[in-house]
């Protein structure tokens, strides 16, 4: 198996030397370049077009919200964007879900262990998102005020959720499903609201998880605002 190949933008030296360390130590992980500003780290994206990006969102120059969306819109000769794994101190509802808007994968809080950083990156190489426990609440707990906070508005509707959704199309009675799973509510109580019985939204979830090749619930929430399904 091809190692993962690993670009790392961290304007902080010893944390950056400390990842450094860390993922040379891993026989998987190829860290192809580094970079200790935005500028720097998007032409570095660019011209070893790598599988993952760790990314600070407080950089010095550019935030890495704009460097996410400067590297989704590069052309790569594969046709595929790299992944985008935050790994920052910034938990704030705004940055998370600016984040995720402007096109992130993963999501991980600094204070991660060096193992959950390992899977977390492994998990978004394969094409899955890694979310912080803390932040999956923040989502889930953001979203539901989405009408209220205009900096969350989510529009980077990728080419490859277009391309999932225009295969397996989700019901409409599945749209309102995953609508109630955004808005964070439990299997019992999207039931109780859609007159439904427990077992058929158990149903629906296991359907819309296997249409948005989510993993789990939180996941699939996250897709459905980047690909513009529930608005």
């Amino acid at each position: 198996m091809d190692p993962i190949r690993v670009v790392l933008i961290e304007d902080h030296d010893l944390t950056r030397v400390g990842m450094k360390m860390t993922l040379q130590q891993q026989g998987h992980i190829s860290l192809v370049a580094e970079a200790a500003n935005g500028h720097d780290g998007v032409k570095q994206v660019e011209v070893t077009e790598p599988d993952v990006v760790i990314l600070d969102l407080g950089l010095p120059d550019i935030d890495g919200i704009e460097v996410t969306k400067q590297i989704k819109s590069l052309n790569f000769s594969s046709g595929k964007s790299p992944r985008i794994l935050i790994l920052t101190l910034t938990d704030n509802n705004e940055s998370v879900l600016a984040a995720f808007a402007a096109g992130a994968d993963s999501y991980c809080i600094k204070d991660i262990s060096s193992d959950d950083l390992i899977q977390a990156l492994q998990l978004t190489s394969e094409g899955s998102a890694w979310i912080d426990p803390a932040i999956a609440t923040v989502v889930l707990n953001q979203i539901r005020k989405r009408d209220t906070t205009p900096t969350v508005e989510i529009d980077a509707s990728e080419p490859e959720y277009k391309q999932i959704l225009e295969a397996t199309p989700l019901t409409e009675r599945e749209l309102e499903v995953l609508t109630e799973i955004v808005n964070g509510y439990s299997n019992s109580e999207i039931a109780s609201r859609l007159y439904i019985t427990v077992g058929t939204v158990k149903t629906h979830v296991r359907n819309i998880l296997n249409k948005l090749c989510a993993d789990d619930r939180t996941q699939a929430a996250v897709r459905a605002l980047r690909s513009g399904l529930v608005k």
